[in-house]
């Protein structure tokens, strides 16, 4: 298996590969290099809505503490709720999204710091 970080819309997601044929030692190399990209830019971590929808709930107040894979927020797409992580630990900075707005793909819900 091997690891890799892979980043969709600006949220950093870690995957396992298995390899089915045979090794491959270059990519192994390539693997540790994106890690320093996932830390924080200076601004902050943003937080953006991954579709077009409505948030239902908002589960952290600004200046909470909070862990990388706790819930911020619920968005309701396609009548499915959605628990939108946290995408890495700190405090949250600013929260860009309220209760019942209506939000499109790629809009910023909240600042992790």
């Amino acid at each position: 298996m091997k690891k890799y970080r892979v980043t969709v819309n600006g949220t950093a997601y870690e995957i396992e590969l298995e390899e089915l044929t045979g090794a491959a030692p270059a990519p192994a190399a390539a693997a540790p290099a994106p890690a320093p990209a996932a830390a924080a830019p200076a601004g902050g971590e943003q937080v953006t809505s991954p579709m077009p929808g409505t948030i239902l709930d908002v589960k952290v107040s600004q200046g909470a503490s909070v862990k990388k894979g706790d819930v911020l927020m619920i968005l309701e797409a396609m009548k499915m709720e959605n628990e939108i992580m946290c995408p890495c630990d700190g405090k949250v900075a600013s929260i860009n999204a309220a209760k019942g707005a209506a939000v499109e793909s790629g809009t910023l819900l909240c600042v992790i710091q």
